[in-house]
């Protein structure tokens, strides 16, 4: 096997491929995908005057597994999956020392030069719809759902306004979801019977923006009904013409001449 066939195989093993003895040139079937990930987070309580924390948190598949808060001090397996790794780490004293040092060395360190505007967070402005539809076929009530997507950061709050005032019987809210793209996405529903002059409205606050994002809805007379009212204003109207047109020539038979008594015949 040449060198430049070892290189190969070895980019293959730390892609988690192999070549199959044998048959150099074919390659094995990829293990199924997933998704590894670890997030270093600062969490300030009154800036840099109160608590300072340093989370260092490690996913498999959205699932957190592993976490190291400053504030323990030490390695915490949040599942099965990640207490091997915890067990190990703890066991490294310059390692947990590297790691509480990172308050200092990493949170304090950045914390002016972040508030100075000097480093510059991704965000990105939520795109905001209602979706309305009947909660049942011959049901009155009918179920708003507002959809925030597309957004970054995930912390956002949604709720719902009716004629200016925020409702919170009927509300139902889903789990925040990742895209693909790393923005997320969200739903807020209302379960509601709405009335003709009533005004819907959700309002979407996200750091993105510095005001609300405000999204309203009237109910719609639908074509049918329309049709119908029509159909009923037109059938009094003609129902009105009809007693008018009876009451006007019975009034003018009233006024006419009335004839004379017949006069019976005397053999």
């Amino acid at each position: 096997m040449g060198p430049g066939l070892i290189l190969l195989e070895a980019l293959l093993v730390l892609m988690g491929l192999s070549l199959v003895p044998g048959a150099e040139r074919r390659l094995k079937t990829p293990a199924a995908q997933f998704l590894l990930q670890m997030k270093s987070e600062c969490r300030f309580a009154n800036g840099t005057a109160g608590e300072v924390r340093f989370l260092e948190r490690h996913f498999y598949d959205r699932q957190e597994t592993l976490r190291f808060d400053s504030r323990r001090g030490t390695y915490e397996a949040l599942t099965e999956l990640g207490r091997p790794e915890a067990d190990d780490w703890n066991s490294q004293k310059e390692l947990l020392d590297d790691r509480r040092g990172e308050v200092e060395r990493f949170c304090r360190h950045n914390y002016e030069t972040a508030q100075g505007g000097q480093m510059v967070g991704r965000k990105v402005q939520p795109l905001v719809k209602i979706s309305p539809t009947k909660a049942e076929p011959l049901s009155h009530h009918t179920l708003l759902i507002c959809t925030a997507a597309g957004y970054y950061p995930s912390e956002i709050k949604i709720k719902w306004l009716k004629n200016g005032q925020e409702q919170t019987e009927g509300v139902g809210y889903a789990d925040e979801l990742q895209n693909g793209d790393w923005t997320f996405q969200n739903q807020v529903m209302l379960e509601t019977v709405p009335e003709q002059g009533d005004i819907y409205a959700c309002q979407v606050e996200h750091s993105s923006r510095e005001e609300p994002i405000a999204v309203q809805w009237e109910p719609q007379t639908s074509d049918s009904a329309k049709s119908k009212v029509w159909t009923g204003v037109v059938g009094a109207v003609l129902g009105v013409v009809f007693v008018a047109v009876g009451l006007a020539l019975y009034l003018k038979s009233g006024k006419a001449t009335p004839l004379p008594p017949a006069t019976a015949l005397i053999s």
